[in-house]
């Protein structure tokens, strides 16, 4: 395996170090972060075979050249394709991602951690064939834990302190840098070409989050990740044939990360890499929405009950209150048309109205037939939004991590209803206890909407026993997940 050259004889930079060194040197003894990952394996699997029911993402999936198909390749669960590690990092990046339903973490940046199994399950399995047709032990679904524990905590960890949104970047910047790192590891490359590898994730072309914002919203944002996962092994790829590295990637003065595209400003660190990320990450549990918009929908929902209860319904009410955190202010307080299902799960006034109007909020909500409904603009325009600072702190104060939203209602007759607070949504690490039951309940659902009686019933057989699960080959795990 050729070592990578540098293009010069300076010292890498600090941070590219100590991501290599996690990577590398630091093993995973927190059993909280491995059973954590088990349910994020299973959730995120889940919210791709979802996905598969939305022509808009299956049009996306297979080959690059129809008909394509690659010996020893990866297979994509709930299909029939089996691919080159590059697009089937693409494939199930995507899938898992499209619906906005996987694991989310806030921070000062956002994002979504599990996005990096893309990269992580379709190089594992890659592997794990090549392995056995030379006689070598093939990867296992702990391997794949391990991975993601890691990928978790290099991409949580830099979110924390770190507002990649604030200069225009998307926060999918972080899976490229985190699927790199852990990829380039499964690969068995050594040190110096890991360091490489990452040098050239920061130094890639990095997306901009106009996608994700207003008056541009549409659904790059839920191919995005897939893309940044697949560009990781790309680069890991050109790394194990002798890419040179490039210590200064961030440093460089004028032409570095830091000049270019950070103001300047160097990288701040909250804590050094461990597990602490895994073991707290949000899991979307109730709802496929923007997640600082999550307990507003469940206040939203009481209300919905509420209202049923005396008789009244949405028509009753004159006004919908919600203070909230500074970030959901930023990112899904929106006024005026709504172009595309992509714009509306990122609309905190969309979200409310559809849990007010129907009691429920589905991914087929955000549909154009579902918009459709005239009552759904007349109740956004009623709902105004504003920041509480306290719940800005408690936002990002590290031992609380909440995502607060209250809400008052005022109705028509002048009536107002009791303020409804809620701090934690259910998917918070608060809250594992009540909803680790509906995770696996949500995992279950999604596989009978791919697979048949007989197939589901192996399927769950292997997932549900962690033990097995742990130990059973990556490609005889994926090989259950062929249609």
């Amino acid at each position: 395996m050729p070592t990578p050259s540098t293009c010069n004889n300076t010292k890498y930079d600090q941070v590219i170090i100590d991501i290599v060194d996690y990577v590398t040197q630091q093993p995973v003894i927190s059993e909280l972060a491995y059973e954590t990952a088990y349910y994020c394996f299973l959730d995120t699997l889940g919210c791709g075979m979802e996905s598969l029911e939305y022509p808009a993402c299956r049009k996306l999936l297979g080959p690059i050249i129809p008909g394509t198909i690659v010996p020893n390749g990866t297979k994509i669960p709930g299909t029939q394709f089996q691919l080159d590690p590059i697009q089937a990092a693409f494939n199930i990046g995507a899938m898992n991602r499209w619906l906005d339903f996987n694991d989310t973490w806030l921070a000062a940046e956002w994002g979504h951690p599990s996005d990096n199994l893309g990269g992580i399950l379709a190089v594992a399995d890659w592997l794990s064939r090549e392995a056995i047709t030379k006689g070598h032990a093939p990867l296992t679904i702990q391997n794949v834990l391990t991975s993601m524990i890691k990928a978790h905590e290099i991409q949580g960890c830099i979110a924390l302190e770190n507002a990649f949104n604030e200069v225009g970047l998307d926060h999918v910047i972080l899976v490229k840098v985190a699927s790199t790192a852990v990829i380039a590891e499964m690969l068995g490359l050594n040190r110096e070409q890991i360091l490489s590898a990452v040098s050239l994730a920061w130094l890639d072309g990095h997306p901009l989050r106009t996608y994700r914002q207003s008056p541009n919203t549409g659904t790059r944002k839920s191919w995005a990740a897939g893309d940044a996962t697949a560009r990781a092994v790309r680069l890991v790829l050109k790394v194990q044939k002798g890419e040179m590295g490039y210590p200064s990637a961030l440093t460089a003065k004028k032409w570095g990360f830091y000049d270019v595209l950070f103001k300047g400003q160097p990288f701040k660190f909250q804590r050094p890499y461990g597990c602490y990320v895994m073991e707290n990450t949000l899991f979307k549990i109730s709802f496929p929405a923007e997640f600082h918009g999550h307990t507003a929908i469940e206040a939203a929902l009481q209300i919905y009950n509420q209202l049923k209860e005396q008789g009244k319904n949405s028509d009753d009410i004159h006004s919908v209150i919600i203070k909230t955190h500074e970030a959901c202010l930023r990112i899904i307080d929106k006024q005026g048309p709504l172009y595309n299902s992509a714009d509306r799960d990122h609309c905190i006034q969309y979200m409310v109205a559809i849990s007010l109007l129907y009691g429920r909020l589905t991914a087929a909500d955000y549909s154009d037939t579902v918009a459709a409904d005239p009552r759904i603009d007349i109740l956004r325009r009623k709902i105004n939004c504003s920041e509480n600072p306290l719940f800005t702190q408690d936002y990002h104060d590290p031992d609380k991590r909440s995502i607060t939203n209250a809400m008052c209602v005022i109705l028509n007759n002048g009536e107002q209803l009791d303020e409804i607070i809620i701090e934690y949504p259910l998917g918070h690490a608060r809250r594992r206890k009540e909803g680790i039951p509906l995770l696996l309940k949500k995992f279950r659902v999604n596989i009978a909407r791919q697979f048949p009686e007989a197939q589901q019933q192996r399927i769950l057989a292997a997932s549900l026993d962690r033990r097995y699960l742990n130990n059973i080959p990556v490609n005889e795990y994926l090989d259950l997940l062929v249609i």
